[in-house]
C-alpha cells in the first residue's frame, strides 16, 4: 500500500496518537529509553540494547533508516523481526490504519512502521524499549512514547528544509523527547545546541546527565580491531572496556548508552565491569566503519551528512594507515555534497563516483563534476553503476596491495552502504 516517501516529514503528531489509542497504547507498555540526535544514533541504540540484553532484560530496538532489509527496524532480542511475524504484524494493525485513513488524515510510511513495533514489541512483550527517532523529535512519531530516559547524541546540520537552518533550531526540535520527569542523557554538544537542551531540562524539570561533566570518556587508546577505554559513569568507574568499534564517537556513542542503562537501572549500585565488557565485546555497527572485506581492505561507512563525514574520517585516519584509499561515493541531491567532497579529498587518493538505488541519489554526471572540481580531473573515475564502480575500486586498490596500503571506502549515504553490502553478499542481524 502506498504510503508516500519517508523522507517527507509534516510536523504533526495527530494520526500517529489516534493510530496508538485504537491500538490500545502499546507504547506505554514498557519503559522507553528514547534516543535524538544528527549522528550516533543507531549506534547508541546498539550499545544501550547490548547492555540491557546483557542484564537479562528482553528489549525491543527501534532504529531506522535500514540498510538491506526493512525488517532491520524493528528487533526484539536483538534478532529483526522474521518476514513471517512482520507480515502478521501488518495484518493485524491494518483495519486500524484504515480506520484512520478513512478519517482523510492517511497514516504515512514512517507512521505505520513505528506503529508497527510497538504492536510488536507489547505482544512480546519486551521488559524495556529503545526507541531511535526518525527525523528531529518533538513531532517525530516516536515521540508519542514517553521515554523514562532521553538521549540526545550530537547534533549537526541535516534535513535542514525540515527542521530549521541553524544548529539552535535543529536543536530545539530535537529537544521535544524530553519529557516531564524524565532523565536526559546528553552528548557533548555544539554550545548553541547545549543551550536549547538545558532550557528545555529545566522547562519540564528533567534531571541532567551531561557528557563531560557527570560522565564521560576518561581515556581510551587504540587496540587490534577497535579501541580500549575507561569510562566514567554516573555510578562508578569502569576499566579496560573493549569496544570493537572505531572513533572518538563511538567512545562518546558507548559512554552515552552506558549512562542511559545506569539510569534505567535505578540503583545506587554501579554496573558490573565484567557485564559492560561482555556486552559491548559483541556489538556490531553494520555500515559505520565496517571492514567487509580484507585483501583489498574494504570499509562500509554510512556518513550522509558534514557532522558524521567528520567523525568517521577521523577515526579511520586514526584507526587505519593506507598508503592508497579508493573511495566509492554515492550520495543525496540534497545534501551537502560539496562540503563532504572537500573533507574527502585529503584523505582519498582517488575517487569513483558512482550512484545508489535511492530516487533521491544525485546524478552520476553531476556528482562527477562537483568531485572533478574538488580532487582534479586525474583522480576522479566515473563509474554510473555501483556494482562495477566497487570493483573498479577494488582494482585500483589491488595494483597496490602488494605494498599493505591499498584499501576502499565505500561511503556518502545510507542508502549506499546498504546497497554496498547486499552487492558484497555482508550478512547482519
Amino acid at each position: 500500500m502506498d504510503r508516500g516517501v519517508e523522507w517527507k516529514f509534516e510536523p504533526t503528531l495527530e494520526r500517529i496518537s489516534a493510530l496508538m489509542d485504537l491500538l490500545g497504547s502499546p507504547q506505554r507498555a514498557c519503559p522507553v529509553i528514547h534516543i535524538a540526535g544528527t549522528n550516533g544514533k543507531t549506534s547508541t541504540a546498539r550499545l544501550t540494547e547490548a547492555l540491557l540484553r546483557e542484564r537479562n532484560l528482553r528489549v525491543g530496538r527501534f532504529t531506522s533508516p535500514h540498510l538491506q532489509t526493512m525488517r532491520e527496524r524493528i528487533c526484539v532480542d536483538g534478532e529483526p523481526l522474521t518476514e513471517e511475524r512482520f507480515s502478521e504484524i501488518y495484518t493485524d494493525i491494518l483495519p486500524y490504519v484504515e480506520m484512520i485513513d478513512a478519517k482523510g488524515v492517511r497514516i504515512s510510511f514512517f507512521e505505520l512502521l513505528t506503529a508497527m513495533a510497538f504492536a510488536a514489541f507489547a505482544d512480546a512483550p519486551v521488559d524495556v524499549v529503545v526507541l531511535e527517532t526518525g527525523m528531529g523529535g518533538s513531532f517525530d512519531a516516536t515521540n508519542v512514547a514517553d521515554g523514562a530516559v532521553s538521549v540526545v547524541t550530537p547534533i549537526s546540520l541535516d534535513h535542514i528544509d525540515y527542521l530549521g537552518p541553524d544548529i539552535r533550531s535543529i536543536a530545539q526540535e530535537k529537544a521535544g523527547i524530553i519529557k516531564p520527569g524524565s532523565i536526559a542523557v546528553l552528548a557533548q554538544q555544539q554550545l548553541p545546541a547545549a543551550e536549547v537542551l538545558m532550557r528545555r531540562v529545566a522547562e519540564v524539570e528533567a534531571t541532567v546527565a551531561r557528557e563531560g561533566l557527570e560522565f564521560g570518556v576518561l581515556h581510551r587508546e587504540l587496540a587490534v580491531g577497535g579501541q580500549l577505554l575507561r569510562l566514567q559513569g554516573l555510578k562508578g568507574v569502569y576499566e579496560e572496556i573493549f569496544l570493537p568499534l572505531y572513533g572518538e564517537h563511538q567512545a562518546s556513542n558507548a559512554v552515552c548508552a552506558l549512562a542511559a542503562v545506569e539510569t534505567l537501572a535505578g540503583t545506587a549500585e554501579p554496573l558490573g565491569e565484567e557485564l559492560i565488557r561482555q556486552a559491548f565485546a559483541g556489538v556490531r555497527s553494520p555500515g559505520r566503519l565496517e571492514v567487509v572485506r580484507r585483501g583489498p581492505t574494504v570499509l562500509i561507512d554510512a556518513a550522509h551528512n558534514m557532522g558524521g563525514m567528520e567523525a568517521s574520517l577521523r577515526a579511520l585516519t586514526e584507526s587505519f594507515s593506507f598508503n592508497h584509499l579508493v573511495g566509492v561515493v554515492g550520495m543525496m541531491a540534497d545534501k551537502d555534497v560539496p562540503g563532504m567532497l572537500d573533507a574527502l579529498e585529503p584523505v582519498l587518493s582517488e575517487v569513483v563516483v558512482s550512484k545508489n538505488s535511492s530516487p533521491r541519489a544525485m546524478d552520476v554526471g553531476e556528482l562527477a563534476e562537483l568531485a572533478r572540481g574538488v580532487f582534479g580531473a586525474e583522480r576522479v573515475h566515473e563509474v554510473p553503476r555501483l556494482d562495477d564502480a566497487i570493483d573498479v575500486a577494488v582494482g585500483l586498490a589491488d595494483q597496490v596491495d602488494d605494498l599493505g596500503g591499498g584499501a576502499v571506502l565505500i561511503t556518502g549515504s545510507v542508502v549506499t552502504a546498504g546497497d554496498a553490502r547486499s552487492l558484497l553478499r555482508v550478512g547482519d542481524k
